[in-house]
């Protein structure tokens, strides 16, 4: 496993880092989650990222379980803020960044989360509630480091014109081979600002490791095919966008990798990506998933790729 320096922090995480959504305390069961959970150790795997709003504190409270009997320093932990997590909880302002806070802290058996991230944008907050807030609870000991994950291009160089609070060292944007939105702006100015990214769905939802064939019914073991965690999917599974991604397979083969490994790796060729998160219903997955740390493809193919996804876009 390959590690990379997380924008202006002091921290190193590994280039493929283990996430919890849909699958931690929801759509995975214990026994087959906690197997995960030890073999993204075993494979030098060491940034873990949830949120609160994920199964309503379940991811967060599976993850203080599991990681009880570590060290802490063995981990990087991040969480967020600003999902609902009652009829009267929800947003960034600085009573919900200190309650939340505290309550995911107690989730997770811990005294401090290295990462703090806000969900998504508050409209309905001021910014400087909210960065003073984060602030506070930085300076609180209570996290280390702070990001945002999906803030415009605007709102992301509005928190880091004011003057007094702490900084974001990093971005959670949805980037992969079919969703490169992120290029445009939001690197630029992250890259420019000591921010790093930390991709979520990669893989486009597992998309892109090619096992969805147009036409086909998914496998019963397969996300698509699960009650509690197809709907994201649902906007790649159209047979424009599968047709595609079995296009691709040659060019994994010929880089002497599988789908998945040469699309993880096609994200990790940005340099402002210090990581990107995978989801995990067996630990197999992450044994493959692992595999594209350090990988080196030909250019060329990642252009051949590039060209025949192109135009492609998730259905609303």
């Amino acid at each position: 496993m390959k590690y990379r320096k997380l924008g202006a922090s002091d921290l190193e995480i590994s280039e493929i880092s283990l996430g919890s959504w849909l699958t931690f305390g929801v759509g995975v069961q214990a026994d087959a989650a906690r197997a995960c959970v030890d073999r993204a150790f075993d494979l030098g795997i060491n940034f873990i990222d949830t949120a609160n709003v994920y199964g309503r504190g379940a991811a967060e409270s599976f993850l203080g379980e599991a990681l009880s009997g570590r060290k802490r320093d063995s981990y990087v932990l991040a969480t967020k803020v600003w999902g609902q997590m009652s009829d009267t909880d929800q947003g960034l302002s600085r009573t919900q960044i200190l309650k939340q806070m505290d309550a995911s802290l107690t989730r997770l058996k811990t005294d401090f989360v290295d990462l703090y991230q806000c969900h998504r944008y508050d409209p309905a907050t001021p910014l400087e509630e909210t960065m003073e807030a984060l602030s506070e609870v930085v300076r609180a000991g209570k996290a280390r480091w702070i990001g945002f994950s999906e803030w415009s291009p605007e709102q992301i160089e509005a928190a880091f014109a004011l003057p007094g609070v702490e900084r974001f060292v990093s971005s959670q944007p949805q980037y992969s081979l079919l969703f490169r939105r992120p290029e445009q702006k939001v690197i630029p100015i992250s890259a420019a600002n000591g921010v790093s990214q930390i991709v979520w769905s990669p893989l486009a939802q597992g998309v892109l490791s090619g096992k969805y064939r147009p036409g086909a019914q998914p496998a019963a073991d397969t996300r698509a095919a699960s009650d509690s965690m197809s709907s994201p999917i649902q906007g790649w599974m159209r047979p424009e966008v599968l047709e595609a991604v079995q296009k691709l397979k040659p060019l994994a083969e010929e880089a002497g990798c599988s789908l998945s490994q040469f699309s993880l790796a096609w994200v990790l060729r940005e340099p402002n990506v210090a990581s990107a998160i995978v989801g995990a219903s067996r630990p197999e997955q992450l044994d493959e998933n692992a595999a594209a740390s350090g990988l080196t493809v030909d250019p060329a193919l990642f252009a051949q790729a590039e060209a025949i996804v192109a135009g492609l876009r998730r259905a609303a």
